[in-house]
């Protein structure tokens, strides 16, 4: 099962030295899984979930990124100081949101994921971001549009006909994609950390 979208994907450090460790202990995180509803049957459809979704990952996150470019308000977030685009940025950027789908639904959810989960909400703030790319954009992306933003995540018109592409029964559909909302929620609780953390990053509303 293909469980990368490459060997090589700039950035990408997951369970490397230097991610961020998350202050989020195992068991705050089991009461967060507790909270969103989330459950074994959830993980076992995110695997089933991942292995459809391995080979869409590019035209997934295209879809996304077709919302946050009609948006200038979001756009400015991937876009140069000057506003003009960075391939660079964008391409390298776009091959760790790829990963970031399996990641999602293939990573067991242990202490390496939860580092990760850090060290991606960290990059959102002006903590870490522009600095795995090295570019000059936007120091920040608030949190109020990464939490918004979930609603284009989520978005059952965009997201199932992705999940049924390979004849599931669409009740099997119904249930990955429940699975994807909670996790997605999940993940958006533990990225907020970062943010409310007045130590690191306050005032990124």
């Amino acid at each position: 099962m293909k469980t990368t979208i490459s060997e090589n994907i700039p950035g990408y450090t997951y369970g490397k030295p230097g991610v961020a460790k998350s202050p989020i202990t195992s068991k705050e995180l089991e009461l967060l899984k507790q909270s969103v509803g989330f459950t074994e049957e959830d993980a076992r459809s995110l695997r089933v979930a991942g292995e459809i979704l391995a080979e869409q990952t590019e035209q997934l996150v295209e879809r996304w990124r077709a919302v946050i470019s009609a948006q200038p308000h979001l756009a400015q977030y991937s876009k140069r100081l000057d506003g003009q685009p960075d391939p660079h940025y964008s391409r390298d950027s776009g091959l760790r949101f790829q990963q970031w789908i399996l990641d999602t639904c293939l990573r067991p959810y242990d202490q390496d994921w939860l580092n990760y989960q850090q060290e991606i909400a960290l990059r959102h703030t002006s903590v870490k971001k522009n600095q795995t790319d090295n570019v000059e954009s936007p120091p920040s992306i608030p949190l109020r549009y990464v939490v918004a933003f979930t609603g284009v995540i989520n978005d059952a018109e965009i997201l199932k006909p992705f999940l049924a592409a390979k004849g599931h029964a669409a009740e099997e559909v119904d249930r990955m994609y429940q699975a994807w909302c909670k996790t997605v929620l999940l993940q958006i609780a533990l990225w907020t950390e970062p943010y409310t953390n007045t130590d690191l990053a306050p005032n990124e509303w």
